[in-house]
């Protein structure tokens, strides 16, 4: 328990042996609840989530565990029977294997299930690689305790000490994935998405509709947009990038497009359910309005060139109007962005 709430920790881990034994090992003692789950490995780390899973019991031993001695037989429980085999807790771990490779959204989504069958107050995500310093967990639990924030993450952005740190093609991507986030999620203070190492209070998981998260990489990206939907309070708390022998999965050059694309539908969604569905707002129309005015500026310039190669010149008429249809919906679409921000600014907060 931390400060009177049950605490839950969810640890993907997909071929991390010689990291993942370490991480377990170290976890807090007010730890209640250590969801480990194996995402079909294809080295030791099902064998060694087992025996650090035993060690960490017998240096716990004695110690009061009120999280919850099972899953119950409910929603979260039946979702996670699906897709997982959910293995007797090991003292306060429960070692959790997939049946098949989801990803590491995948496994965060079957960690989250199995924190909601379990009631936990709150639900921490830590990567299997050693790369987070768990002395600042309680930092990000202390705004969920405090009634201050729904979901809290980590953020290396915030100082120059931590991004100095962090290598400089990760610092790229990172950056661009940061502006497209703020732009579909509404969380426009909010920085470095991508950071693994998060929060989230057991009313906002309960909100969300955890089964249809994205998998695999991009799912903090998704969850984001998820949580603003459902206007939960965000808090961004300042940590420093550890990087040590482990080696990143990620390929940029095929990870920012992907992400790139989902984050479009994402912010479409956004649109739809917020601002028309849940809640007749002009900000969506606005949206709207800006971005047709502005692709119908640059199908009229396209054309325009068009004719220009036909009958050797363009109508400066024509070149105007382009430029005033575009000058126009750009700033249709940055008033849209401003009322944006508006809106969600009370949903955001952060941590230095």
């Amino acid at each position: 328990m931390y400060r009177g709430a049950s605490v839950g920790v969810v640890i993907p881990a997909y071929n991390e042996e010689g990291f993942v034994g370490d991480v377990i090992r170290e976890m807090p003692g007010y730890v209640d609840r250590i969801y480990a789950i194996d995402d079909r490995s294809t080295d030791g780390t099902r064998a060694e989530i087992r025996e650090a899973a035993r060690e960490d019991a017998i240096g716990n031993a004695g110690r009061v565990d009120e999280a919850g001695e099972r899953l119950a037989a409910d929603g979260g429980a039946s979702a996670l029977a699906t897709r997982a085999t959910v293995g007797d807790a090991i003292g306060r771990v429960v070692p959790i294997e997939h049946r098949e490779n989801r990803g590491a959204g995948g496994a965060i989504k079957t960690g989250y299930l199995a924190a909601l069958a379990d009631g936990v107050d709150a639900t921490v995500t830590v990567d299997a690689d050693g790369q987070m310093d768990l002395c600042q967990m309680q930092r990000l639990l202390d705004p969920i305790v405090e009634g201050e924030a729904d979901y809290t993450k980590g953020n290396r952005l915030l100082s120059r000490e931590y991004r100095a740190a962090m290598p400089r093609f990760r610092l790229v991507g990172n950056a661009t994935l940061t502006f497209l986030t703020k732009i579909a999620s509404g969380y426009w203070k909010t920085m470095d998405p991508q950071n693994g190492y998060t929060a989230i209070s057991h009313d906002a998981l309960a909100a969300i509709d955890v089964p249809a998260l994205y998998e695999y990489y991009g799912y903090c990206n998704d969850l984001l947009v998820k949580l603003n939907v459902h206007g939960m309070r965000v808090a961004d708390v300042a940590m420093p990038a550890v990087y040590g022998e482990e080696e990143s999965s990620i390929t940029y050059s095929r990870y920012v497009p992907k992400v790139s694309l989902l984050l479009l539908r994402d912010f479409l969604w956004r649109l739809r359910t917020k601002y028309l569905v849940l809640d007749c707002h002009p900000l969506a129309l606005l949206y709207l309005f800006g971005a047709a005015t502005a692709a119908t500026a640059v199908l009229g310039a396209g054309t325009a060139l068009g004719s220009a190669f036909s009958s050797g010149g363009v109508p400066a008429v024509r070149v105007a109007t382009s430029l005033l249809l575009l000058v126009a919906g750009i700033g249709f679409l940055l008033l849209a962005m401003v009322f944006d921000m508006a809106e969600s600014e009370p949903l955001e907060t952060q941590v230095r």
